[in-house]
């Protein structure tokens, strides 16, 4: 949410599938615009005579975000195709929610959490005061996780089962790196036929009687700059020489540096960041397009 200052609002919540609508802005306030078909089907304008290099988004008639990145370069395109693993953030990129603003929703602190989060992602906060912020603002039992769990089953962004798939066929190793917890993601990775030692997530701690505890902070993943140390830890350990991450904040955008990940694709199917997809190496959608081009 980061980028709509002007607005007072700082992500557009936008969905890469056709007929969904912004959850935070009615459509008549939603424009994007795109010279080809990049997967959007919200208040789109399609120029026919030339390719698409650009795309804009706009808030109730000002301009938001202007983005060269939604093609990739040769060299992105190559590192695509042709790297050893990919690491993917979960929130709002692997599935279309925020899983702590999720369960501290059902826990009935979800508006507060929330604009925590919103916070958080846009880097404006360090991580680890955030997600400690956030957990005490309802503090859940074991057993509100496991009826969550229940009740909750984690909705998936769309392509992004067939991604997956096509990734492992192709002999690319797939990772999940996440601000999220364990408990929440399992089922996930589940879904994805991906291992638990391909997790790299928080932890939430209990009592023996149930009480909330708190949460691991020996997971790289728990601090600012986590998810550039898990990633670190994951190409050193299994000699990786091209690793790309891949998701929606600037917690993902960190792991790209030396030693880490080698490119960084900003995945707004569901938020965009402005602050983060600028930024990106490639600047997507949808995940089809990383799908049709991974050849």
């Amino acid at each position: 949410m980061e980028g709509l200052v002007s607005s007072g609002i700082n992500t557009i919540r936008v969905f890469g599938v056709t007929k969904h609508q912004s959850r935070f802005l009615p459509s008549s306030t939603l424009h994007l615009r795109s010279d080809r078909v990049c997967g959007i089907r919200i208040g789109v304008e399609e120029k026919k005579k030339k390719p698409c290099f650009v795309m804009a988004a706009s808030v109730g008639g000002s301009k938001v975000g202007h983005f060269e990145n939604t093609l990739p370069s040769k060299e992105v395109l190559e590192l695509w195709r042709k790297g050893d693993a990919v690491c993917f953030d979960v929130d709002s990129t692997v599935c279309l929610d925020e899983g702590i603003d999720e369960i501290a929703e059902f826990c009935g602190a979800g508006k507060a959490v929330a604009e925590w989060t919103a916070r958080a992602m846009g880097g404006s906060v360090p991580f680890e005061e955030a997600l400690a912020a956030r957990l005490s603002l309802f503090n859940p039992s074991w057993s509100q996780l496991q009826n969550f769990l229940k009740q909750k089953p984690p909705r998936l962004s769309p392509g992004i089962e067939e991604l997956v798939q096509k990734l492992k066929a192709n002999g690319i190793a797939v990772y999940l790196v996440s601000g999220g917890f364990r408990q929440m993601i399992n089922p996930v990775a589940s879904i994805l036929g991906i291992p638990e030692s391909h997790i790299f997530a928080n932890n939430l701690l209990f009592k023996s009687s149930g009480e909330f505890l708190g949460f691991d902070t020996r997971e790289p993943t728990s601090r600012s700059g986590g998810k550039a140390v898990a990633v670190q830890q994951i190409k050193k350990a299994h000699g990786f020489k091209t690793l790309t991450m891949v998701g929606d904040g600037a917690t993902d955008m960190e792991a790209r540096q030396p030693g880490g990940a080698d490119m960084f694709i900003c995945y707004a199917g569901v938020q965009l960041r402005e602050s983060v997809a600028v930024k990106a190496d490639w600047l997507v959608f949808n995940f089809k397009d990383l799908i049709n081009l991974l050849g």
